[in-house]
């Protein structure tokens, strides 16, 4: 079973383009119990712009998409090497994994990073995994990494994932208000007041609460805590309360459903009508065109589209059997999409 931990930029680095050493030596001590546990671990880390930034006598971190990829180009050399020299001490071996959202996108590039990832574990090898910053184009595609660490737990079906942050978990309030008190549970999450990212890097609790629902929902436990001290992964890995804890939502769809709903990017929407939304509901029936009422988005067959009622209730997503001109015309015969190609909300 496989452990994946994730650490923020403000948790790696210190705000004047330096490691915290300290930090990744604790949290490799972490990884090295968990693989004496006989648990497979892998780490998704934030930091490589937030080191490069000074790197490039830059004063702050750039918006600039051009100087984001620089920076991330020079820190992530930096990065890399901060977290091998951590995980020798440990006699652990490591391995550099950027990534992009297009490698997750699409079905066979999913699978193919899924087996390189699982070669490295099955190798003993703790895959070091961060957002390919240097070469993104859609300024930076995961969003954060709070959430290509979720998505990394879904692809590797990991039995845990652990968000590490500045503070305790998820407070009921701002930490620094009075009264504010931590949150034990993800159930109680709805109503508290969580906050934007740090100048260091783009998440803040907001997405991580985001993730760790992501993850919870699709079967992965998931625990907000903070990534100070020592021994905090290995204790929570061991099942020891800490932080905020969301707890996983019955049983875990196919791989296949959980990179659609999770992984592949919708790029239209279809709306259908109230006996092609029962047949999907109630009688697990694929779509048929001529109970599409409406396309949305401009999309082409193998394109993943979201599928919604009348009323706009969101159905589920799928993977379009035609286009959206073909399934205009609401032709008989056509499947717009097949019941294997689906997943319900």
């Amino acid at each position: 079973m496989t452990v994946v931990v994730k650490l923020g930029s403000s948790l790696v680095t210190d705000g004047g383009g330096r490691v915290r050493r300290g930090l990744l030596a604790a949290r490799a001590a972490d990884l090295a119990a968990i693989v004496r546990a006989g648990e497979r671990a892998c780490v998704v880390s934030s930091g490589a712009i937030a080191l490069g930034t000074p790197l490039l006598g830059l004063a702050r971190r750039p918006r600039a998409l051009p100087q984001l990829q620089a920076a991330s180009a020079a820190g992530q050399v930096r990065l890399q090497l901060a977290w091998e020299t951590a995980l020798r001490a440990e006699g652990l071996r490591t391995a550099q994994v950027l990534l992009s959202g297009s490698d997750l996108a699409e079905r066979a590039s999913y699978v193919n990073v899924r087996n390189a990832l699982e070669a490295l574990l099955r190798l003993g090898v703790i895959p070091v995994i961060n957002e390919n910053d240097a070469t993104a184009t859609d300024e930076i595609t995961f969003g954060d990494n709070d959430a290509l660490a979720a998505q990394v737990a879904v692809l590797l079906g990991a039995r845990l994932l652990v968000l590490l942050t500045e503070v305790d978990g998820v407070y009921s309030a701002h930490p620094a208000e009075p009264g504010a008190e931590p949150l034990a549970s993800g159930d109680a999450v709805a109503d508290a007041a969580i906050g934007t990212g740090s100048a260091l890097g783009r998440g803040g609790m907001e997405s991580k609460v985001a993730a760790a629902q992501l993850a919870a929902g699709a079967g992965i436990p998931t625990v907000i805590a903070s990534g100070r001290g020592d021994g905090v992964v290995a204790a929570i890995a061991a099942g020891e309360a800490r932080g905020t804890h969301f707890a996983p939502a019955g049983e875990a769809p196919s791989a296949f459903r959980l990179w659609l709903r999770h992984a592949k990017p919708t790029a239209g929407r279809l709306v259908v009508d109230d006996g092609a939304r029962d047949a999907l509901i109630g009688g697990g029936g694929s779509l048929l065109a001529v109970g599409v009422v409406r396309c949305e988005g401009s999309f082409a067959a193998g394109d993943a589209v979201e599928l919604a009622a009348l009323d706009g209730t969101i159905l589920g997503k799928g993977i379009a059997g035609a286009s959206a001109a073909e399934l205009g015309d609401r032709p008989r015969g056509v499947e717009a999409v097949h019941r294997d190609r689906l997943v319900l909300y």
